[in-house]
């Protein structure tokens, strides 16, 4: 009778185990000043000359990463107007934002993968923006590391 029970014991455990695979695709996280950020929505679209123009949303928070292109590659922020990373945080006492540019903050998005068959695009992004308007709700910079994004959909090219 105990093996019985025993066995009764086992069988339920095995039957009772299942796998809940959740998929995060597409995917836009990383940490923002040590703490996990993720998007709830984000769109990519080419612009004029290939722009490439990521967005990412969470809340009241909106990240957009801009690059020259959509081919795989680095490309440095803090160098030009036409790569940059802007983050823009609106609540009920207005708006922050941080951003990089010609000598403001620095970092670095790396385009990983492009799938033409798909139209995605993948990467990593790391950056430090500059509070612009010199908010004083916000510090002088804002910090993103560890920045990932995955298999984005690439809408039709905007005018």
């Amino acid at each position: 009778m105990k093996k019985l029970f025993l066995f009764i014991i086992v069988l339920f455990s095995f039957v009772s185990c299942q796998e809940d695979i959740k998929f995060n695709n597409p995917s836009f996280q990383g940490l923002k000043d040590n703490v996990f950020w993720r998007s709830v929505q984000t769109k990519a679209s080419l612009g004029p000359n290939g722009l490439l123009l990521i967005e990412a949303y969470s809340g009241s928070e909106v990240i957009t990463l801009k690059m020259t292109s959509k081919l795989p590659q680095t490309y440095s922020l803090g160098t030009s107007n036409s790569k940059t990373a802007t983050y823009v945080l609106t609540d009920g006492n207005g708006s922050v934002t941080f951003a990089t540019g010609i000598d403001v903050g620095n970092g670095e998005i790396k385009i990983t993968e492009y799938d033409d068959v798909n139209n995605t695009v993948s990467g990593t992004f790391k950056f430090n923006a500059e509070n612009i308007y010199n908010n004083p709700l916000a510090g002088p910079v804002l910090n993103f590391q560890q920045g990932v994004f995955y298999k984005i959909p690439i809408s039709a090219t905007v005018q």
